[in-house]
């Protein structure tokens, strides 16, 4: 079932590419059927997968490299599970707000299809070559997704993207082969290596440190991480709506993905040495990040600086060392692809009307525009974490886990909320409140399509919040196992 949920978009892919590429209808029929097929399969798991097990689950592996003992290896558990199902669903919304792209509409549905091939393999992969090969996967279709269909300034915004990933990697790189080398007998299995860093010396507190840097210097970019952040604000603001929802939504995660499977699992010593540092970088990257988005006049950048700030709070509750900010952690993943995801949506909607995101340029649209402001404002108040709404919970708990162990940095967090209603209260009294600017008079308000795109997001908003219990016994029983306990 796991090669059936990573493969079948590249199979779609594969067919797009033998479609003519004028018969626009087929190719996004054909990407609606593969991404249909991922999305379907990995909910038809869901009563599958076992809430108690802490091992890996729907485990497949087949020797791919017997001279360097690599493995095709996929498995889930509680910790990965939540994320294929985050990716195989924002992947299919994404699709639905790529109906609007007229230019070249045969590449743009391929490269987009590789790229969900690429963020399931990460989240699947238990071998590191497996896993190495899925992350670099996920460059080459972003690259092309920014730089042909992204906006004025694309190719910049692609080049500064593709060259700090690619920098991160190669780090990252080296960590892996460091790894299969000490490790004795030598192998890229994440389980192997885990048990030799638990029951061996061979893994010496020096060499963990060192692993653990590269590692990490590769992880960091992806998330983003201080001081290595400033590719993301640009790739938003170029990259097309659709894909500016997939980079938020799901590309940031592999970084927070990795530091917890990888980092945290294989190089604990490492971990432990750089957790002071960690704590820093958490609260940088959410004060700082929610500062620069209250700075910020053009909405889809307030909303990536706003994305910033929100992954500093993961790193905050993996800084915390303790089941509430672990689980909150990658709640939080959750959470913020979900509300991410639709104030993307929702800033591509006002821009495909107006071709402005200045916010000075707007003013009492809540009356020309209700079902628009209504949708905006709930997302909006998820993302800086009202009760009931999704992010509320996943905040709480990384800042419950993280009081424990660090009192003070989390005491200058909250700051970062502050901040966060700060940016996004203006923004709504600038677009929606006060006298109607009339040249907006004929705006129409939301589309069928674009209602198709944003409703299932609204919905995970309020059941996330209003009922977390669901989520969080996807990940419990595995965030104990990570922890020890």
């Amino acid at each position: 079932m796991l090669s059936l949920i990573t493969w079948s978009p590249l199979i779609g892919a594969l067919i797009v590419l033998m479609l003519p590429k004028e018969n626009k209808r087929a190719i996004q029929i054909v990407s609606f059927v593969a991404a249909g097929i991922s999305l379907a399969a990995s909910l038809w798991l869901i009563p599958q997968f076992d809430r108690s097990a802490t091992a890996m689950q729907f485990v497949e592996k087949w020797s791919w490299i017997p001279s360097l003992n690599v493995s095709y290896y996929l498995g889930v558990d509680g910790l990965s599970f939540p994320l294929v199902l985050l990716t195989t669903f924002m992947t299919f919304i994404s699709l639905i707000g790529s109906l609007g792209i007229e230019k070249r509409v045969k590449e743009y549905f391929f490269w987009f299809m590789a790229l969900e091939v690429g963020m399931l393999g990460v989240f699947m992969a238990l071998d590191l070559v497996l896993f190495y090969v899925f992350w670099e996967l996920t460059l080459v279709p972003m690259y092309f997704l920014i730089g042909v269909w992204g906006g004025p300034k694309k190719e910049f915004a692609a080049i500064k993207f593709f060259l700090y990933t690619l920098t991160g990697s190669v780090f990252m790189l080296l960590s892996i082969l460091a790894l299969y080398f000490r490790s004795v007998p030598h192998t890229f299995d994440m389980i192997e290596l885990m048990k030799i860093a638990q029951t061996s010396t061979v893994f010496d507190p020096r060499f963990q440190i060192l692993v653990f840097l590269g590692l990490y210097f590769g992880m960091a970019i992806k998330i983003p991480a201080f001081p290595f952040h400033t590719w993301l604000p640009l790739a938003h603001v170029e990259a097309p709506t659709p894909v500016s929802v997939i980079l938020a939504a799901v590309m940031l995660k592999m970084g927070v993905y990795g530091i917890l499977r990888i980092s945290f699992g294989i190089t604990p010593l490492g971990f432990h040495w750089f957790l002071p540092a960690l704590v820093v970088i958490a609260v940088i990257n959410i004060v700082y990040g929610a500062l620069c988005a209250l700075a910020q006049t053009d909405m889809k950048k307030m909303v990536a600086y706003s994305s910033i700030n929100h992954m500093g709070y993961c790193l905050l509750g993996i800084a915390g060392m303790t089941a509430a900010g672990f689980s909150g952690a990658v709640l939080q993943m959750i959470n913020h692809g979900i509300i991410a995801g639709a104030l993307f949506l929702l800033v591509g909607v006002i821009y495909d009307r107006a071709h402005t995101r200045d916010l000075s340029a707007f003013g009492g649209l809540a009356v020309k525009l209700p079902v628009y402001a209504g949708i905006m404002s709930l997302a909006c108040f998820a993302s800086l974490g009202l009760p009931g709404l999704s992010g509320f919970v996943s905040e709480f708990l990384c800042f419950l886990g993280a009081f424990q162990n660090w009192k003070w940095a989390t005491t200058i967090s909250v700051l970062g909320i502050i901040a966060t209603a700060a940016f996004f209260l203006r923004m709504m009294q600038k677009v929606f409140l006060g006298p109607v600017n009339e040249k907006w008079a004929d705006l129409p308000d939301m589309s069928p399509r674009e209602l198709a795109s944003l409703l299932p997001l609204v919905a995970v908003m309020i059941w996330f919040g209003i009922d977390p219990k669901w989520p969080l016994d996807l990940m419990n029983a595995t965030v104990a196992h990570l922890l020890g306990k």
